[in-house]
């Protein structure tokens, strides 16, 4: 059997040892993962040059060093078009590993976004009652609010990060107490630990964008 290849692209640096792992683990070993990442090409020096400007959305990610980085949209954009113009030549396929939207990126494989996947599976999951969010940062609140209020679903957020010492127990607790019927963990930071902290804080399920944008790969490729 011909291997696969499929294209993970992160917004910050690769490879992405955090996260690949629990991807390949579900893809197999017939399917080989390339990484890429938007601030590939930037040196440690330069990283200044992508910070947010106030009032910019904004995203976090993480470098090779394992230390977290907050990442303007505008910046990020260009970096990672330029990445993914690389990685098409590789692939059959590439994971947006990221849940942000980047509606202006322009692909020529399948790019497969997280939270368009995450959208409609909570939708079709969730046909009434309130979502509970956890986001990675305060300063996101705003942005993801907006964007899953267009889904027409009711919502709940509390922010506790993946990349630093939060406590994802009390906020999914917090959110089963606003009354929250389902979780999602809106960053693909968020792993299998953290989910089970927020199950055991809430008791309901919840949705891990890593784990379940692997499992729908694995079906397509």
């Amino acid at each position: 059997m011909t291997k696969k290849s499929v294209g993970v692209l992160t917004i910050g640096q690769s490879p992405r040892v955090d996260v690949t792992p629990s991807i390949q683990h579900i893809l197999g070993n017939t399917v080989d993962i390339v990484e890429a990442g938007g601030l590939d090409r930037i040196s440690d020096d330069d990283l200044y040059s992508i910070t947010p400007d106030k009032g910019e959305v904004t995203y976090i990610s993480r470098l090779r060093n394992g230390e977290s980085i907050k990442i303007g949209k505008s910046k990020l954009i260009p970096l990672l078009q330029a990445e993914l113009n690389k990685l098409e030549e590789q692939v059959s396929a590439v994971i947006m590993l990221c849940t942000g939207d980047f509606p202006t990126i322009i692909n020529k494989k399948p790019l497969i976004y997280p939270d368009k996947i995450l959208s409609h599976t909570v939708q079709a999951i969730l046909s009434k009652g309130k979502l509970g969010l956890v986001i990675p940062l305060e300063e996101q609140r705003n942005t993801l609010t907006q964007k899953w209020k267009s889904t027409g679903i009711e919502l709940c957020v509390e922010v506790a990060s993946p990349y630093e010492d939060s406590d994802k127990k009390r906020a999914a607790q917090r959110l089963k107490n606003q009354g929250a019927e389902l979780i999602v963990l809106d960053c693909m930071g968020y792993d299998e630990t953290h989910k089970k902290e927020a199950m055991e804080g809430s008791g309901i399920p919840v949705l891990l964008p890593r784990t379940l944008i692997a499992r729908l790969v694995a079906e397509y490729v």
